[in-house]
């Protein structure tokens, strides 16, 4: 492998400052950073609602932007909460500027839900990076239930078998570059 890093970019699908899915994607950024560079996007709130009128060859500047953003990564990394048995519609929402586009057929992806309960939201995770054609398998997805009482608010995860699993799909995730 070359001394340049893999270039990462990570999306959490929570608006909320400092949400346990951004501290999650710290955390794994953190474990990754020796061969690896993480670029953690917080910007779904900015991003303009999905318009199959507007999603043509001008789509407006924020999606040209997050768009070449996932193109010009290496891989890429989603950690979600599940709202209302849900996807939070903000990360839905930047998903569908995606759908017209080829950018995530065969990216290397990692998908994580942090949720209270989360099964429905990462069901419909994985059914849509499906349809986007993003190469994952059962090893880079990963379901953390009752977050809240798993992660401090410094990040720390305080809950050994939730340390154990994130450590187990960060392996996973480099190894899927690294082989």
């Amino acid at each position: 492998m070359s001394s340049t890093k893999i270039k990462i970019f990570a999306i959490t699908g929570s608006t909320r400052n400092n949400s346990s899915n951004f501290k999650i994607l710290k955390y794994v950024s953190n474990h990754l950073k020796e061969r690896f560079e993480v670029e953690i996007f917080e910007g779904l709130a900015a991003l303009p609602h999905f318009n199959p009128d507007l999603d043509n060859e001008n789509p407006p500047k924020e999606i040209i932007s997050f768009r070449n953003k996932i193109n010009s990564a290496d891989g890429i990394l989603i950690c979600t909460p599940e709202y209302v048995f849900s996807l939070p519609g903000s990360l839905k929402n930047a998903l569908e500027w995606c759908v017209s586009t080829t950018i995530f057929s065969s990216k290397k992806t990692g998908l994580i839900t942090a949720s209270a309960s989360g099964e429905m939201g990462h069901e419909q995770l994985l059914l849509i990076m499906k349809t986007l054609e993003a190469q994952f398998d059962e090893n880079m997805q990963l379901l953390i239930q009752g977050i809240r009482g798993k992660i401090n608010q410094d990040g720390k995860i305080v809950v050994e078998e939730t340390a154990t699993a994130l450590q187990n799909f960060i392996k996973s995730f480099e190894n899927h570059f690294l082989l």
